[in-house]
């Protein structure tokens, strides 16, 4: 029973993980914009992700426009939207390993090919978080440095934004949720095994009692 509910546990966390990696790579709140110096009153407040920036009005107004081409992005940028794609795409494999394997389900039958699926549902899911730890800590790096440029001024400087610590939080369930499945099956005898064995020795004991019967001389 402990194993099944470290394997649930362990699940929900991978799953919400995962959903935290998607919306981490869909929102643009990557970067936003600094208010310091001269640029602390502002009408406008500027969001930029891994695949398109956003201008906020005071008004409450957005407006986003998505990267024209992907190639023309630097190469730190590409490196990152990579990334944290294949985060998503190992999540899902993960996710996808944990349900088959999952001791509820009968998808996989036989108890040494479920713990094989097991494990590599363990290695996916902790593989997904260090796949997304990497690309926001670097985005996070890139920030800093670049606030901290002298060459800079205050109008193009950034702070951190709200998906990056969306982004580190995704990390920690992923990697938390896998290292919680459990390594194997119990041990614990299964009920076919149980009631082989109590047949078995019913059997047994009819078979002793019917030889012990007294004969008569």
């Amino acid at each position: 029973m402990a194993s099944i509910g470290l394997q649930m546990l362990g699940s929900v966390l991978g799953l919400f993980g995962w959903i935290g990696v998607i919306l981490v790579c869909g929102m643009p709140m990557w970067k936003v914009t600094a208010f310091i110096g001269n640029n602390i009153m502002t009408a406008q407040t500027i969001w930029e992700g891994i695949w398109m920036s956003c201008v906020v009005q005071s008004t409450g107004q957005m407006q986003c426009k998505v990267y024209d081409s992907m190639l023309a992005l630097s190469s730190d940028l590409q490196t990152v939207q990579s990334l944290v794609v294949v985060s998503i795409l190992t999540g899902f494999v993960g996710l996808l390993m944990a349900f088959v394997s999952s001791m509820c389900t009968n998808f996989i039958v036989e108890e040494a090919a479920k713990t094989k699926a097991m494990v590599m549902a363990r290695v996916a899911l902790v593989i997904s978080g260090i796949l997304c730890f990497i690309p926001v800590s670097w985005m996070a790096s890139i920030i800093i440095r670049d606030f901290y440029n002298p060459m800079l001024i205050d109008a193009q400087r950034r702070e951190l934004g709200a998906s990056l610590y969306m982004g580190w939080a995704a990390g920690i369930m992923l990697v938390v949720g896998g290292g919680l499945l459990p390594h194997n099956e119990d041990k614990a005898p299964s009920v076919k095994y149980l009631l082989a064995k109590s047949s078995g020795g019913h059997s047994k004991q009819g078979s002793v009692g019917s030889d012990s019967t007294p004969t008569k001389t």
